[in-house]
């Protein structure tokens, strides 16, 4: 396997895993552990699904084509403006959720280090104008990024797990978080709270038109990327929860009302290992980051073909201000949004990646039956537009 393959591998699963893979304890521990795992599974399969599917729709409209362009030849120009919208309020969205879990980490490590709090608005410009400063430079090197600190980050994730699994309580699996969904208004109200952040933490759909690109259309190497690029994260997140419920317990979790900084504090203190206390909290900048960099890609790449933008300093400056600035001003004026905010991106992103491409594939299997399909015909994409709307109803219940 190549380097570019591999790099884009690594920009798929770093795209998901991030503040998914943060938020999922937070988001499920009134859940229950069996039932938290039975739905990232279901999830995946869909997540998997719709990203072959959004995979047909761009070969069929030509190597190169944005989303945007991609959805106006198919839809028009009423499914190019709801499609707009969708993808910049997700992107805009996740983009938030990044900037203000890293910023939050950021901050917590300031304070360990000096024993004075940092404002919140100077920890999160600065995120943003450190971290946010790479997006402009290109894909080429935020591939580079994802090569190198992707896989430090896997590395990290395996030495947590293998040295917090023997703290891990099967009693508390079982017990605790099952006690906590009851208290919290039952198995339903738990699982209506946990969907929309699952399904949110496998949305890395928004860089698959940029790396359909990237790799020149190869429908072989395409299909290999999507697949074991989203495989990673569904065996990161198992893990993850599995450690995190099992040791911290889902009563003790779920007090922490979405604090970032509260879990990872939380999480080393259960070893008794220091060193581990350092992998854990480097783990965590790590896969917010990599999560941080495929999204705000993808955002600055939309924008640039949107706007016409030209590549030079002063047209790579225009997009990096309309890439940065929006969400940078709601995490200023939404410090405490993290889970609540990755939860309200299920919205957009359903739209966008579940009855968007259901439309553009309908419409483009009419038109001509060559080139890539994915399997399931009809049935299969009626069978997707209720799993959407579920997850929608699902959101707006909780």
């Amino acid at each position: 396997m190549n380097s570019k393959l591999l790099g884009s591998i690594a920009i798929v699963s770093g795209t998901a895993i991030g503040g998914g893979m943060l938020a999922l304890p937070l988001a499920t521990a009134g859940l229950g552990s069996f039932s938290a795992l039975a739905l990232l599974v279901v999830l995946w399969l869909v997540s998997a699904y719709t990203a072959l599917l959004m995979l047909e729709i761009n070969l069929r409209s030509g190597v190169g084509d944005n989303v945007h362009a991609i959805t106006g030849k198919t839809l028009g120009k009423l499914g190019q403006f709801i499609q707009g919208a969708s993808f910049l309020s997700l992107l805009y969205a996740l983009t938030m959720v990044y900037l203000l879990g890293g910023s939050s980490l950021l901050g917590a490590k300031f304070e360990l280090l000096t024993g004075e709090p940092l404002n919140h608005e100077v920890a999160i410009s600065v995120f943003t104008l450190v971290f946010g400063g790479l997006i402009a430079i290109g894909i080429s090197w935020v591939d580079k990024a994802s090569r190198l600190l992707f896989p430090i980050m896997v590395l990290l994730l395996v030495v947590v797990v293998f040295f917090l699994l023997p703290e891990v309580s099967f009693s508390t699996i079982v017990a605790d978080t099952v006690k906590e969904g009851i208290k919290q208004g039952g198995f339903s109200g738990a699982l209506m709270a946990a969907v929309p952040v699952v399904f949110t933490s496998f949305g890395f759909h928004v860089c698959i038109a940029t790396l359909v690109g990237y790799l020149e259309g190869d429908v072989k190497n395409l299909k290999k990327v999507l697949l074991v690029g989203s495989t990673i994260p569904l065996f990161c997140y198992i893990l993850w929860l599995l450690v995190t419920i099992g040791t911290v317990g889902g009563a003790t979790i779920s007090s922490f009302n979405g604090s970032l900084p509260m879990l990872v504090k939380a999480l080393q203190g259960v070893s008794s290992f220091p060193l581990i206390d350092k992998c854990i909290s480097v783990f965590a900048d790590l896969a917010l980051l990599t999560s941080f960099l495929g999204v705000t890609m993808s955002l600055f790449d939309f924008l640039k073909e949107l706007t016409r933008a030209k590549d030079s300093i002063a047209g790579r400056l225009q997009t990096w201000v309309l890439t940065f600035i929006p969400p940078l001003l709601c995490a200023l004026f939404y410090p405490d949004g993290f889970v609540k905010v990755l939860g309200y991106a299920a919205i957009p992103l359903v739209i966008m990646i579940i009855f968007l491409p259901i439309a553009m594939a309908y419409v483009g299997r009419k038109q001509t039956s060559e080139g890539y399909q994915v399997s399931g015909g009809n049935v299969g994409l009626g069978a997707l537009a209720l799993l959407g709307l579920g997850i929608i109803v699902a959101q707006l219940a909780s």
